[in-house]
């Protein structure tokens, strides 16, 4: 268990750290290109639009969660046999689970800004997460019996919305977007 749980805190940072330099770098390039400048206002717009979807429904989308599970199902084909280090890499490709909160969570680190921080905060994430796995698994049973399993959905899609929300202000009430310029 502990070598699983180890797995999933090297797959959600690497996943955190690369998400955040993914974000990272269309800021330098809407910075760089006048074209590219929309690119990320739209993605940050359709994020927000995503969290509050996962807010009022308590679930991810059809089209999301279908292209989540094409690539659980394909990642899971490279789990190696049942040797000693089957539990390690099935941890670290447990960052491809079909998961409306793990995503967004991902979203969250990608607006972090750099990749150390976004690793951190999926590693984080991961070791939160990694309580509830661990000591946990009958709670959400009993929640899910009772019909009270979409809070953490429903939260994901708040933290999701309210990041996005938080960096379009940025953007246009304190000049901060990429387009903004500088006169001088």
């Amino acid at each position: 268990m502990w070598r699983f749980q180890f797995g999933r805190v090297l797959g959600y940072a690497g996943l955190g750290g690369l998400a955040a330099a993914s974000m990272q770098g269309l800021g330098w390039l809407t910075v760089q290109s006048a074209a590219l400048r929309p690119v990320w206002t739209l993605f940050h717009a359709a994020t927000f639009v995503l969290g509050m979807l996962l807010l009022v429904k308590a679930r991810q989308p059809v089209w999301l969660e279908h292209a989540a599970r094409t690539v659980w199902y394909r990642v899971r084909a490279l789990v190696p046999g049942q040797g000693g280090g089957a539990p390690l890499v099935i941890g670290m490709l447990w960052t491809f689970l079909p998961c409306g909160l793990l995503y967004s969570a991902l979203m969250v680190a990608a607006l972090t800004g750099s990749a150390p921080s976004g690793a951190a905060v999926m590693g984080l994430f991961a070791l939160g997460t990694s309580v509830s796995m661990m000591a946990g698994p009958w709670l959400w049973l009993r929640l899910k019996a009772s019909g009270n399993a979409d809070w953490g959905v429903r939260v994901a899609g708040l933290a999701l919305a309210v990041s996005s929300a938080w960096a379009l202000w940025m953007a246009f009430a304190h000049d901060a977007a990429p387009w903004c310029t500088v006169s001088g």
